[in-house]
């Protein structure tokens, strides 16, 4: 009978690829067992780079990430912190007026750092979606993370040269580039951005070396006060007090002139610039929250993120979701109209019972008397969905008739909210007027409406199979 193999009687490259499939834990546990295994389990070319490239190695280049003093285990421990940032974010609350917030992120993966889009609805009248930089996360070559935020959505911007960036923050920041900022999670559903205070103060020490240049070296000489650049405590300086304690009382007060006092105009004024530039650029702290069901699912047909023309031509973007009892509820993502309250859905239902074919009467009329709003669409664009014809391709306000067709397949009874958020509204107006219809598409997109109007917005996908899509130039 064949005796058993032990796992130390496989190659190393063997055990090389078992081990990458456990857990940091789980692999310091395991180099406890034997110190034959110690090496083998701290193994930074071999094991830790087997574990990212297994781990990541679809998505990013791991050997790029690696650069000076980064190891594989730190890289390790790194991205996976990082790896829940993949996805859609929204942010939570209103916003500060003074910057440009985003109100919805995307982060996804690229060669050498995380990188995080404002996603918004495009201006031209279409369903496409403006994808702008906002935040670059990577390591420096003393593996030190840096973060920097494009306060402005440049679209021109590339991805910044990490290891090119010192992690003490003596780099060149104008006006034009990026912002250091620090990025707190708080939980996994959850994090901060707020700006890096002591990256921007480390960055404005680092003008010393400009001003030894320029003849602004600080020195406790009194060879400053005749102007000169460089001076020694024993030259003997023209018009300096000529006893030994009088001389070092100058020093002495030279020495603490140099640190206080404000020094020429030019020196007042590139500090003057300098400290309205921070304040120009600073940030204030802005919270985001996940959104992680973003896609529909067989069970949960409407859940995700979409985006439709309203009535008034722009386009928007919504978030449905499930709630924990079956019901169902729709808000803007975004900045909200002024006059309604950005926690208010614009449709709800606690009743998720699709009507299914054949349709009444009553329900054939509802539908055929609306107009649905879309984009100026190529003709092919929508006869792929809703057959119709060149005439009715050009006009955005298109009616469509449910009797005879295969385009809706099942109908779900909804209620608007304006009753609840306009005061004395709910008195004032007929009751069904709050009532209205999702219109499921054998696609498994949608439409809606209400009864108090004539019109229906047509949804589309935002994110599908992890990207987004109809990616337009800002």
């Amino acid at each position: 009978m064949a005796s058993s193999l032990s796992f130390s009687d496989f190659p190393e490259d063997v055990q090389l690829c078992i081990l990458s499939f456990l857990s940091p834990t789980e692999i310091a546990t395991f180099s406890c067992t034997s110190k034959r295994f110690v090496s083998l389990c701290t193994s930074d070319s071999r094991l830790w780079f087997t574990m990212c490239e297994r781990r990541w190695g679809s998505k990013t280049q791991i050997n790029k990430w690696v650069k000076g003093a980064v190891t594989y285990r730190h890289l390790y421990r790194t991205l996976s912190e990082w790896e829940n940032l993949i996805g859609i974010w929204r942010r939570s609350g209103p916003g500060s007026a003074s910057i440009s917030s985003p109100s919805l992120l995307f982060f996804e993966w690229w060669d050498t750092c995380i990188s995080g889009f404002r996603v918004s609805p495009s201006t031209n009248g279409s369903y496409g979606v403006v994808k702008a930089p906002f935040l670059w996360m990577g390591l420096s070559d003393d593996g030190q993370i840096v973060n920097l935020l494009d306060p402005d959505g440049r679209s021109e911007v590339s991805a910044p040269e990490f290891a090119a960036v010192p992690a003490n923050g003596e780099v060149g920041l104008t006006e034009n580039e990026l912002i250091p900022v620090n990025l707190s999670f708080m939980g996994r559903t959850h994090f901060v951005v707020e700006e890096n205070q002591s990256f921007a103060a480390a960055n404005s020490s680092s003008c010393s070396s400009d001003q030894k240049r320029n003849g602004f070296s600080r020195s406790m000489s009194p060879g400053n006060l005749s102007g000169d650049e460089y001076g020694s405590v024993g030259e003997d300086v023209s018009g300096s007090p000529g006893s030994l304690p009088d001389r070092l009382m100058s020093e002495i007060y030279q020495h603490l002139a140099n640190r206080t006092s404000p020094g020429s105009d030019k020196s007042r004024k590139q500090r003057r610039r300098e400290k309205e530039r921070l304040a120009k650029r600073k940030w204030e702290p802005e919270h985001f929250v996940k959104i992680e069901n973003c896609s529909p699912t067989p069970s949960r047909p409407l859940q995700g993120l979409w985006k439709g023309i309203c009535d008034d031509m722009n386009l928007a973007f919504y978030l449905v979701v499930y709630d924990d009892i079956g019901g169902i509820a729709c808000r803007r993502v975004g900045d909200p109209p002024e006059r309604f309250s950005n926690y208010a859905p614009v449709f709800w239902t606690s009743k998720t019972t699709f009507l299914e074919t054949p349709f009444s009467l009553e329900e054939e009329t509802l539908y055929d008397s609306r107009l649905h709003i879309r984009p100026h669409q190529t003709s092919f664009e929508i006869q792929e969905q809703f057959h119709l014809s060149d005439v009715e391709v050009v006009n955005p306000f298109q009616q469509l008739h449910l009797s005879g067709n295969e385009v809706v397949k099942r109908i779900l009874h909804i209620s608007s909210s304006y009753d609840l958020v306009i005061p004395d509204a709910a008195g004032m107006i007929n009751p069904r007027s709050g009532e209205g219809r999702i219109w499921q598409y054998h696609n498994d997109t949608f439409g809606f409406g209400f009864l108090c109007d004539n019109f229906v917005i047509d949804m589309k996908h935002i994110f599908r199979n992890g990207c987004i899509v109809d990616i337009v130039n800002p």
